[in-house]
């Protein structure tokens, strides 16, 4: 049996189309209770959600579920995705539930399961939760009357999170006299991450905290930086932040407006925790859509770079694997696990930010160590069907074997299907930005030829 449900990131599509349908949910969270409820002690789950105006659908649904099993439901309203993460082991829940599409528009939304230790499923769980759904297996261990669980709010999750992310910050330090704009894209952190930032000291900025509904991730945050980057200009602040919708990942920019992305921020990272003493595993782990810029910086540290795959829960397998406690992904998703086992922005910014205290210097000299190899990443959309791609057809294979023999051993090419979205992702990089842009046309233009 292959996974159908689940993608990349939990499962995700338009909301009130399937799978995001109150009736997906229903039965997601009654196979995902049956699977988690083991044992004699009386279960619980935890739900938090972004501000998309789908979750008022979602959580209902989920929670109705949950309840049908017999499992009581904790619920945190909105939330970033790593505070359900921190919070499922901290209330000692079998399993934490958020309802997000992270970076992407309004109109769709997702769901993300994280197990008791707070992290997320393995692809063997969601397989067997997806069976189940399939087979009745559920229904017939509905609880009894007398058995149905509970729901209840947690007015001061937003206050448990925002204390563990302070607790992150070095002791000794102090964010006095900088300027911080916060780009909160709509999202799930808009209250929780100026409050930190102000309570740590900093003067903030606050860019895209007014959420309605409709305008998560609109020209704002991590995925739209540029309007951060406006505002730190404008406001001559010393750095900014933006997170995506669920809070998961972060882009930064510097005084002067220019946009740091995840690969300088794991190398800052890395390079501060070194010094430190606290990087473990000789390394980082990052995917392979990480710049070659960024493995040569760690190279020239005698540090290795270890490519996983595309998402952030297999960055975590490798980092466990080899025993390493920085890793992430280009896009801003970095986990810090000496921490949380998932993406953090905040956290991570804090990182970030403790190293401009301690050097007293501007961003623009600390966030930028190396320069990127010329890189380019186009996305070429198809109709999703029965599982075929634009890559099964021979045209499209032999335009890909061909623009690797180009770029040779200097060079990379990685496509790839997404796993939120039916995109085809084609990255390519190298020495020589022209003939990098040359691959990219090329095998693009054959996707493209297929699809049609």
């Amino acid at each position: 049996m292959s996974r159908k449900l689940f993608g990349t990131d939990g499962i995700r599509g338009i909301a009130n189309r399937e799978p995001m349908t109150a009736t997906t949910a229903l039965a997601l969270a009654a196979a995902a209770g049956d699977y988690f409820r083991r044992g004699a002690h009386r279960h619980r789950v935890v739900i938090g959600k972004d501000t998309r105006l789908s979750g008022y659908l979602l959580e209902p649904a989920l929670t109705a579920g949950f309840i049908s099993m017999g499992m009581d439901v904790i619920l945190v309203g909105p939330m970033p995705t790593p505070a359900i993460a921190m919070l499922t082991p901290s209330l000692r829940a079998d399993l934490g539930v958020m309802i997000s599409a992270s970076h992407n528009a309004f109109q769709d939304n997702g769901i993300k399961l994280f197990g008791p230790d707070g992290n997320k499923l393995s692809d063997d769980i969601e397989l067997e939760i997806e069976r189940r759904m399939g087979s009745g297996t559920a229904e017939q261990a509905l609880a009894g009357p007398r058995d149905l669980g509970r729901a209840q709010r947690l007015d001061d999750a937003p206050g448990r999170y925002m204390e563990f992310a302070k607790a992150t910050f070095p002791a000794e330090l102090r964010l006095d006299g900088l300027k911080v704009a916060v780009d909160c894209a709509n999202g799930a952190a808009y209250r929780v991450a100026p409050t930190v930032l102000f309570e740590l000291g900093a003067e903030v900025v606050p860019v895209a905290v007014s959420p309605d509904g409709f305008n998560i991730n609109r020209d704002c945050g991590a995925t739209a930086p540029e309007t951060l980057a406006t505002a730190v200009v404008a406001h001559n602040a010393h750095v900014g932040i933006a997170l995506d919708g669920d809070g998961d990942r972060v882009r930064m920019v510097d005084e002067t407006g220019r946009i740091v992305d995840g690969d300088q921020i794991m190398a800052l990272i890395a390079r501060a925790w070194r010094r430190a003493g606290k990087l473990r595993g000789g390394g980082v782990v990052s995917t392979v859509m990480s710049n070659l810029g960024l493995e040569r910086y760690l190279r020239g540290m005698d540090l290795a770079l270890v490519r996983a795959r595309v998402g952030d829960r297999y960055v975590v397998e490798d980092m466990r694997k080899h025993g390493i406690n920085v890793g992430g992904e280009q896009s801003g998703h970095i986990v810090l696990s000496d921490y949380i086992a998932t993406g953090d922005g905040l956290v991570t910014a804090l990182q970030v930010l403790a190293e401009l205290v301690r050097t007293g210097k501007p961003a623009s000299d600390v966030m930028h160590l190396f320069e990127p190899a010329p890189q380019l990443l186009r996305n070429v959309r198809y109709q999703a069907g029965d599982g075929a791609t634009p890559l099964d057809a021979s045209p499209v294979k032999q335009a890909i074997a061909d623009g690797q023999t180009q770029l040779g051993d200097g060079g990379r090419l990685v496509i790839r299907k997404s796993g939120t979205e039916p995109v085809i992702r084609v990255m390519a990089e190298g020495d020589d930005a022209s003939l990098v842009a040359a691959v990219v046309e090329s095998v693009c233009a054959s996707i493209e030829a297929a699809v049609r």
